[in-house]
Parts: C-alpha cells; structure tokens; sequence
C-alpha cells in the first residue's frame, strides 16, 4: 500500500480574513505550512504517492512543493546551506499529484474525485485540519490493522460529550487494547443521541470498495456527500475497525488548536524554544501582576 490522499479544497471560512487570497493549507505553523506536516506523515508511514484534492485559488500549495530554482540560486550564492537543504527537500518528499475538485460537494465527493488515481488498491485518507505530531505511529497502525484484519480503518478519539455533535461517532464493540470494531456510525449527533464518545478523527484506511459506497449514498444537508454515510455504508459489507488514539493531535480548524501548535511545537525547538518559553513565563507574570 502506498497511496495517501489529502482533499485540500476547503475555502477555509473559519480563518477570514487571513485566507481570503491563500490556501488555509499554507498557514503556517512555526516555519512550515500545515499541510507540509500531513505529507510528512504520509511519508513516514510509507505512502509515497499522495494525491492533494485542491479547489479553485489553491495554487500555492502546487508552488510550495514544486521548485524554485531563483530561489536555490540566491541560497546557494549566499551560503546559506542549511535553508537551500530545507528547501530542496521539500522537492523531493514525495511523488505529489493533483486533481480540483471542482464543486463544493462535501467530504464525500472530494474523496470519490480520487476515484481513476487510486485504481483498485487500498488508501489513506489524511485531513488537513487534523496536525498529528507523532512520528506516524497512529496511521502506521492503521496501515496495521488494514493489512491483518482487511476492510477499512477508522482513528477514533474520546471527546468531552459537549464536542461530540461536531463529529461522526461511532458505536463499537472492543477487539483488543486500543483497537475496536465499528458497528454503527452516526454524523454530528446531540450529546443525548450519541451511542459513545468515541469521536471519528482525520485519518482514514480505505479499502477500494469505499468508493462503490459513495456511488451508493444520497446527498445531504446543501447537496453534500457525507464521507461518514458511506462509511456507514461498508459496515454491511466488510469488517470496519476503528483505532482508539489520545495524543499528538492539534485540530488547526479551530484557532485555539492553531495557536496551541504553533505555541507547543516551537516549544520544542532548540532554536526558539528557551526563548519563546521565558517569553511566555514572564507574560504570565505581568498578567498576573494586572
């Protein structure tokens, strides 16, 4: 298996005015766009081929992964190596692709729009939204369970009740530790509906059969295709599991999250770190202080 896909084509609303003129996918976090990080992982869980679904205006995205060359000239005639490495690299990360999706359908139709790309093999499904600072661990594991147990995977996380309307969720019977089998799903449901708190959360396994399931569903609210419908739609089909996760996820949709990653990981950094965290610890005081 070694095919990713990232749909890209969100308008980004919930960022204007900052992503008027430029994809919220170039945000940066810290030095690098937060989509550069969802490659990154593909990448480190063996996915080479990924497959970025874009919309209208979302050109940077193609131009920050293409080349530069008046750009590595002036770094390299200017001795800055270490820049002119982090910049060729991000040539080279991966065998990159692109296809619009040309309408605003939802979830669904962006992941059908990778339909004739995809062929007949299994693939991952990695949203934008959702930075995961883990080396990779959650999706190889998913890559995992796809290859032992077959059909499609789910990464599941526990949310607080008051935060479950704003996901699919899902009904599960446990297999072992952290891993389930999905028996129901059900899209943005009342706290009271709920059938647990396990939330489904930015990254996806899917067998090929994913698409006949799209086929299969009706549009929803606005004409939109509901990824988690057709999913719903494979239960009777093929053995849907789910991994139950709790770390090293930053929802960059929310601007908390966004501020959050950009605080926590430049904390980490030996560069900006001791710095950003005097910085921080002196703010507090002053607050404190008022």
């Amino acid at each position: 298996m070694t095919k990713a896909v990232i749909p890209a084509a969100g308008l980004g609303t919930r960022f204007l005015p900052a992503t008027k003129s430029q994809p919220k996918e170039m945000l940066p976090i810290v030095d690098k766009p937060s989509i550069q990080y969802v490659v990154e992982e593909a990448v480190r869980a063996g996915l080479r081929d990924v497959l970025v679904i874009t919309g209208r205006g979302k050109r940077a995205i193609e131009d920050h992964f293409d080349r530069n060359f008046e750009l590595e000239f002036y770094l390299e005639q200017d001795g800055k190596d270490e820049l002119l490495r982090e910049v060729q690299a991000t040539n080279e990360i991966a065998d990159l692709h692109y296809i619009r999706q040309r309408d605003p359908l939802g979830l669904g139709h962006a992941v059908s729009v990778a339909r004739e790309h995809i062929g007949g093999e299994p693939f991952a499904v990695l949203l934008g939204d959702d930075i995961m600072v883990d080396d990779a661990r959650l999706l190889r594991t998913m890559l995992q369970v796809r290859a032992g147990e077959g059909g499609s995977v789910l990464a599941l996380m526990e949310v607080p009740d008051d935060e479950i309307s704003s996901y699919g969720c899902a009904s599960v019977e446990p297999v072992r530790e952290r891993l389930v089998r999905v028996r129901s799903l059900v899209e943005k449901p009342a706290a009271a509906d709920a059938p647990s708190n396990l939330a489904v959360v930015g990254r996806y396994v899917f067998a090929p059969e994913i698409f006949a399931a799209l086929d299969d569903i009706e549009p929803g609210v606005g004409g939109e295709l509901q990824l988690t419908d057709a999913i719903a739609a494979l239960l009777d089909r093929q053995p849907v599991h789910g991994v139950v996760f709790s770390e090293g996820r930053y929802d960059i949709g929310r601007k908390i999250d966004f501020l959050r990653a950009n605080v926590e990981l430049a904390l980490d950094r030996d560069d900006l770190g001791p710095e950003l965290a005097a910085f921080l610890a002196g703010l507090v005081r002053r607050r404190d202080l008022r």
